[in-house]
């Protein structure tokens, strides 16, 4: 994660490698306590950055007490409600990143889409695709919803169980 941010300021310096995804911490939680206040809740999402421009999150899931990031699935949490698993983990998360799109998140479902006729690359798209390949031997992918169905078919009925257990509808 440290290396991500390191590009992003070094590299990027202000300018978006994906479409939507830009850093961001929020110490308040404010977006997850519209889910649950539970400090279990609470300290198994950790967010780390914004999804797309309308206040969606990109949040690791630290299940089971676990602390190690790079394993950590990935969660989505939409600014108009939802939540779902994106990714099994960071270097999947870095792997949905290459498509370059921002994802359209639901109560019922997330995807990634790129409409051909109008899509424009973001200013340092090309430039974190080499970075990633060169550090991380990561391609590029052109479904990112693959990527998120693999770790949905992992994670995403466990997930959906165990934020039940702290967000009523």
């Amino acid at each position: 994660m440290l290396s991500l941010l390191k590009f992003d300021t070094e590299v990027a310096q202000g300018y978006w490698f994906s479409e939507g995804f830009e850093f961001s911490l929020d110490k308040n939680k404010a977006g997850l306590k519209t889910y649950s206040e539970s400090q279990d809740f609470l300290e198994s999402i950790y967010e780390f950055a914004n999804a797309d421009g309308t206040g969606s999150s990109y949040g690791f899931w630290l299940k089971d007490g676990s602390r190690d990031l790079n394993k950590a699935p990935i969660v989505a949490f939409g600014s108009e409600g939802g939540f779902h698993i994106v990714a099994k983990d960071l270097a999947d998360l870095l792997k949905i990143l290459t498509f370059d799109s921002e994802p359209m998140i639901d109560w019922d479902e997330i995807c990634y889409y790129k409409d051909p006729d109008n899509f424009k690359s973001s200013q340092k798209s090309d430039e974190y695709c080499i970075w990633l390949k060169e550090k991380y031997a990561i391609s590029k992918t052109d479904n990112a919803d693959l990527i998120v169905k693999e770790a949905q078919e992992a994670y995403q009925s466990v997930f959906k169980d165990w934020v039940g257990r702290f967000y009523q509808d």
